[in-house]
């Protein structure tokens, strides 16, 4: 495998109140494409801050982040937002679907910055949709899905413009035990495939399905662990 993702010494220090917060402390790790990786730690250890980081959201107050090769720093705001929209895919807890948009709709949005045509969009978003089961429900609006339907227009979506990286915020929190599940056997089937996934998450549960675990506390990594057994969350839905 080669590497996707490559953090030197990283920290980012906010100002708040006119006092210095590190939200990140020195953090190195490189992560191989093809893997699945869960980020974990407690409510202000730098989890969202490195998913921001990670994104191509926000950039290092100090060291360096390389992504797919490009040391992120080197890039103006435009070529960030490219290098954003052609390497990456963004799954959310919350979903973040229009509201009165269909879902093939919705899965067509990254395309539109990418300034394709029409028909090719719309073609590209009902294989996507297809990919994650839901070609029949293209046309639905969002109040028109289940929760776990509406988590899979997100990762249509966010495979729409066959990223490098998906990266995942606590995507089953919104969801019951049993559609968790399910969307985390649709994570790992991806992963299979050969789909880099990067998951953040506060529960134990979500991630032992990772191959990888990174821990972290007070902005700093303090295990770096790989899951020689993940939990093989489609082999649950089998059984039940």
């Amino acid at each position: 495998m080669s590497e996707l993702i490559r953090l030197e010494r990283v920290t980012r220090v906010y100002q708040t109140g006119g006092h210095p917060v590190r939200a990140l402390d020195g953090v190195s790790f490189a992560i191989e494409a093809g893997d699945m990786v869960a980020i974990m730690g407690p409510s202000g250890c730098g989890k969202s801050t490195l998913m921001n980081l990670l994104g191509c959201l926000d950039r290092p107050t100090e060291g360096s982040y390389t992504l797919n090769g490009t040391n992120v720093a080197s890039l103006n705001d435009d070529q960030l937002a490219d290098l954003r929209n052609r390497t990456l895919g963004f799954v959310f807890q919350s979903f973040n679907l229009l509201a009165r948009t269909s879902a093939q709709e919705n899965v067509e949005l990254p395309l539109l910055y990418a300034r394709l045509p029409a028909a090719e969009r719309r073609a590209r978003a009902l294989q996507r949709l297809g990919d994650v089961g839901l070609a029949e429900r293209a046309h639905h609006l969002p109040n028109q899905l289940s929760g776990g339907q509406m988590q899979r227009v997100a990762i249509a979506r966010a495979l729409v413009n066959n990223p490098a990286l998906i990266l995942a915020d606590e995507p089953t929190g919104a969801l019951d035990s049993r559609t968790g599940v399910e969307i985390l056997a649709l994570f790992q089937s991806l992963n299979r495939a050969g789909m880099t996934v990067v998951m953040v998450t506060h529960d134990a549960e979500v991630a032992a399905c990772a191959r990888r675990v990174l821990r972290f506390r007070d902005g700093r990594l303090i295990e770096d662990s790989a899951n020689t057994a993940p939990r093989d969350a489609g082999a649950e839905l089998v059984a039940a």
